[in-house]
């Protein structure tokens, strides 16, 4: 079962990467530049994909709603 919100699986395909630990760094970095709101959806979501093993991180299909 996917634990991500179409918000939040969106901000997962903008900062894709091959690992949960690569795309939170992206995340974090980008953090400074977002607007209140678009910050909170991005710590929610770091904290989604850090509660996930590397192996349901792996499984995840990550693509933004306009994809699928």
């Amino acid at each position: 079962m996917n634990p991500f919100t179409v918000e939040e699986m969106n901000l997962l395909s903008i900062y894709r990467g091959e690992t949960k630990e690569e795309v939170t760094e992206k995340i974090a970095f980008a953090l400074s530049f977002m607007d209140p709101d678009m910050r909170e959806l991005a710590k929610r979501t770091v904290k989604k994909v850090n509660s996930l093993s590397d192996q349901e991180f792996a499984a995840l299909s990550i693509d933004s709603a306009d994809e699928i």
